[in-house]
């Protein structure tokens, strides 16, 4: 088929996720390390990472390889059998994850892993209130939509009840507190406090992404994540971490949690567990937890639990984050990344804040540096700059997120410094466009600000 036909065919017969149907796809043939390759011909530089999962870069054959392998031996059993490669990634899994965590249910995705988190945490402690953050993302099926505090969860905002909001450890925002140990412990005693008007009694857990992800790539003050675990052990509250983004080498670690040599009490895991070669996720609990079900009924369940095939894709893909050395490399060219943002934060009036990671790293863009008034919003029309800035990133073949403030730069854990320099290159001329629309340049203020 020409590119032209497959896009006119998949829009007619195939849906696009979150937003319209007014949607211009890219037409993608294969992908091959940081590059994808379109239907007719073009290179683009992946700095993305697609959806912040392709960690290990595209086509490694290895993966593909053990899928192969794997199918031609079975490709499917019931969730009540078990298989050779089921037994080792779960081995291996209870081997890079903190100690203390040592089972798996083993799901499709990021968001029924963490529905089975929410569902594990009610039975275990006989609980149900659940405490989340404003700007979090925990997936997009109905109780875990309506868990996260991104705005796509408006559709089902109800849906799934004894929800508590608890406010993000987001420094930028909250520039009274100038210290950032005197503002983690201002966070934390704000988090005391809703616990102790809630009712420890009613909540059985707090779910956070370590460092959030689609929401503004925030990073905790350092202590923050461990503040949070006592308050939760001082109030018998289960702690659920959402690695399913910042996990596996994507940080500079193993997973983000480990920057604070926190254990929590349920762990989230997708995306980079196959890097994105097959869809697989898991929710991965203590082994205090572990005994407290062991003769109670789970509660969850489906059909493509514990999937062979899928499998087999993680038990290729997580022995190269060792062998490939892929998590110190995550952390050089993260630091070599968030040299060359910083860099560009300095001689663009748009950027107000660089954070990062590893290479889970992003720009956060504003219209005024000293009133850091975001300069696109999160929801609504695009802007002509934004639009202008999309523009730029298409049509010199550069595959990155910008999405309402923030421009990340979350490339495959692979990336080389020659490709880093080349994006940069590419959003220092995007980053232009932002100036035009800031008020140092005289620009009128944001439509969503009036």
């Amino acid at each position: 088929m020409q590119a032209s036909e497959v896009i006119a065919l998949c829009r007619e017969y195939s849906l696009f996720e979150w937003g319209t149907q007014e949607v211009n796809p890219l037409p993608i043939d294969r992908g091959e390390g940081c590059y994808l390759y379109t239907m007719d011909g073009r290179q683009i530089l992946d700095f993305n990472s697609i959806a912040m999962n392709v960690n290990i870069g595209h086509g490694d054959s290895r993966v593909t390889e053990a899928v192969t392998k794997q199918m031609e031996k079975v490709s499917f059993v019931s969730p009540f059998m078990v298989t050779e490669v089921r037994a080792e990634v779960a081995k291996k899994i209870a081997e890079v994850t903190p100690p203390g965590l040592t089972k798996s249910f083993f799901t499709l995705a990021g968001s029924d892993a963490n529905e089975a988190a929410v569902r594990t945490a009610r039975l275990v402690t006989g609980k149900k209130k659940i405490l989340s953050r404003y700007r979090s993302y925990h997936g997009a099926t109905h109780q875990v939509l309506a868990l996260g505090g991104d705005p796509r969860r408006e559709p089902v905002e109800a849906g799934m009840g004894d929800i508590v909001r608890i406010p993000d450890p987001y420094h930028y925002r909250f520039p009274w507190i100038t210290d950032e140990k005197e503002f983690c412990k201002f966070n934390l005693e704000q988090i005391k406090q809703i616990i102790q008007l809630e009712g420890p009694h009613t909540i059985a857990a707090v779910i956070v992404e370590p460092i959030t992800g689609s929401n503004g790539l925030i990073i905790p003050p350092q202590g923050w994540l461990s503040g949070l675990q006592d308050l939760c052990k001082q109030n018998e509250i289960l702690l659920i971490c959402d690695e399913v983004m910042s996990g596996f080498g994507r940080t500079g670690d193993w997973f983000a949690v480990n920057h604070e040599g926190v254990t929590p009490d349920i762990m989230t895991l997708a995306k980079g567990i196959t890097s994105g070669y097959l869809p697989l996720g898991a929710c991965v609990v203590s082994d205090q937890i572990a005994d407290a079900i062991h003769d109670r009924p789970l509660g969850s369940g489906l059909t493509y639990q514990s999937h062979p095939v899928a499998l087999a894709a993680a038990s290729a893909t997580i022995p190269i984050y060792e062998t490939d050395g892929l998590i110190e490399h995550s952390r050089d060219m993260g630091n070599y990344l968030l040299e060359g943002l910083a860099d560009l934060a300095s001689r663009h009036a748009c950027v107000g804040d660089v954070r990062g990671s590893g290479l889970f790293t992003a720009i956060e863009l504003v219209y005024d540096q000293e009133t850091r008034l975001e300069l696109f919003p999160l929801t609504g029309p695009a802007s002509e700059a934004d639009q202008q800035m999309r523009k730029v990133f298409a049509d010199e073949g550069l595959a990155c997120a910008l999405r309402g403030p923030y421009l990340f730069a979350n490339p495959p854990l692979i990336v080389e410094r020659e490709q880093i320099d080349w994006a940069l290159s590419i959003f220092d001329r995007a980053l232009d466009i932002a100036d035009s629309a800031t008020a140092s340049a005289g620009a009128p203020l944001p439509s969503h600000s009036q």
